[in-house]
């Protein structure tokens, strides 16, 4: 699944605005994690010249454009072109609404602007969410429907699922996994095709990030239990709701209207003293994460309170630390209480991939810790990308990159095949080649590093352009992107004002 909804190159954040929503923009960037390069992910080959496809509008219309430059629809669809995996020339093209009746019809075009799957009624792209309600595409798996019937293929046309369901719906915040619906009963198929769950059960949902954790199943009389990936009962179907909090042979499921926490043989292991249990812990303590009053406090398994129920926010961070929050401001503190980092954080973030700590300061500014909460990096944060390994951070007029073992690393470092390195001198921006030679002069007012197709933008007088991979003029500084978040260029194509959408205009 796509983190990044429909684009994989490197936007540059435009710092006129970023004052503004930095807030949303350090909570995408913290999870770029689950996102994997929501705004930077080289091609497995790290080439510039690898080729996708991305959406244009121009003139309230939609078409293709390639990461070369080359336009492959000409704008022309009222509804914006679906792209499912941008790796794949798959162009899915909505027309023919009918808005009163919701009723519509698409075609999916290729490359060379020829019609393909054209055995089906329609061919639709899988709309899925991240975990932080980003809209995104399933990339594996498309849904086909004939008759009134729906299937899977994927995206280079192989059926997966034959067209004889009721419904296929994706599972929200799963990758790769999809509802299916046969004779009014619910299970599980994957995005090869296996079916994992036979259609048997009333609802189906899976328990936790992937099918490998369980799936939470409604009988007939409307009770839930929980199988496991074989169909195998972990959990009789006899409870009124089960929540999607577990750990090892622990689960949390509600039995006349109160919350329990259980083994899979169904001893109570803890039944009072709490409103809801939000977290089982991973650590030592062997406890649980639970509220009373809309605040959050620790227990352990026998229910004696280690820490009161006092806190507005609370989750586990590295083994014995937690996050706290008190009023609107975050701290961190260890199992016994003790303040570890003090109440005065807009927010605090734990990366477990890279052992860190980023907290944000109110003046929007952050501090990377490391495991042992020393500061090790003061500045704004850009970007974190685990793919690569390194954490990007503007340090007062400088923008700078450390790996996680807070070691400065260079740009030709971590992408040797660029060839243009954004530069700085007497107040002006140029760019340098991989062996440090001027090779575009001094002139910019501001600029944006090279993307993975080996575009850059550049700013004069107040207006962008874009410039090749060699330096040559692509675009002149004609588009005021005052208002924009984001700027970057595919040939004399800018990122759209809505991020979201991922979209790329002409003014």
């Amino acid at each position: 699944m796509s983190k990044g909804k429909r684009f994989e190159e490197e936007p540059q954040l435009n710092m006129k605005k970023v004052f503004a929503v930095i807030i949303a923009i350090v909570v995408i960037i913290m999870f770029v994690l689950i996102i994997k390069g929501l705004f930077t992910k080289e091609t497995s080959t790290g080439k510039i010249s690898s080729e996708s496809y991305y959406t244009i509008y121009k003139d309230n219309k939609y078409g293709v454009l390639s990461s070369t430059g080359k336009t492959i629809i000409e704008p022309s669809y009222a509804e914006m072109i679906q792209i499912p995996n941008n790796k794949n020339a798959v162009f899915i093209c909505t027309y023919d609404i009918n808005y009163q009746t919701g009723e519509y019809k698409t075609k999916v075009l290729n490359q060379k602007n020829q019609e393909i799957y054209k055995q089906y009624n329609k061919v639709e792209a899988i709309s899925n969410k991240d975990e932080n309600n980003n809209l995104l595409y399933e990339q594996n798996a498309l849904k086909v429907e004939q008759n009134g019937k729906y299937g899977l293929i994927n995206i280079k046309g192989k059926e997966l699922v034959p067209v004889e369901y009721e419904e296929i719906s994706p599972i929200i915040g799963i990758e790769n996994s999809y509802k299916i619906k046969k004779d009014g009963k619910y299970g599980i198929v994957d995005h090869e095709g296996k079916i994992v769950i036979e259609p048997q059960y009333a609802d189906i949902d899976i328990l936790g990030k992937d099918n490998k954790s369980g799936f939470i199943i409604k009988n007939d009389l409307g009770k839930y239990g929980i199988v496991d990936y074989s169909n195998n009962q972990i959990l009789e179907a006899k409870y009124n709701s089960i929540q999607k909090v577990f750990s090892n042979d622990l689960y949390v499921a509600t039995d006349e209207e109160k919350q329990k926490l259980i083994k899979n043989d169904g001893t109570e292991v803890l039944k009072e003293g709490f409103s809801e249990i939000k977290e089982i812990l991973s650590s030592q303590e062997n406890a649980v994460i639970f509220i009373n009053n809309n605040k959050y406090g620790i227990m352990d398994l026998s229910g004696k309170v280690l820490i009161n129920a006092e806190y507005d926010y609370l989750t586990e961070a590295k083994t014995g630390y937690f996050i706290a929050k008190t009023g609107d401001k975050f701290g961190i503190i260890d199992i016994n209480k003790e303040s570890k980092i003090s109440f005065e954080y807009n927010s605090i973030v734990y990366n477990k991939k890279a052992d860190f700590y980023i907290l944000e300061d109110s003046n929007f500014d952050s501090n990377v810790l490391n495991s042992n909460l020393e500061t090790k990096l003061s500045g704004m944060i850009l970007e974190l990308n685990e793919d690569k390994g390194y954490i990007k951070i503007r340090q007062e007029e400088d923008t700078k990159y450390y790996n996680f073992k807070f070691e400065e690393k260079q740009e030709k470092d971590l992408y040797p095949n660029r060839t243009l390195f954004l530069d700085k001198k007497d107040g002006k921006y140029g760019y340098l080649d991989k062996n440090g030679k001027n090779v575009v002069e001094y002139k910019y007012d501001d600029a944006t590093e090279q993307n993975d197709f080996g575009f850059v933008g550049v700013k004069t007088d107040g207006k962008w352009g874009s410039l090749d991979t060699k330096g040559n003029v692509v675009q002149d500084p004609t588009y005021n992107l005052d208002d924009y978040l984001l700027i970057d260029f595919i040939g004399r194509w800018h990122l759209g004002l809505d991020i979201n959408m991922m979209c790329y205009n002409q003014q």
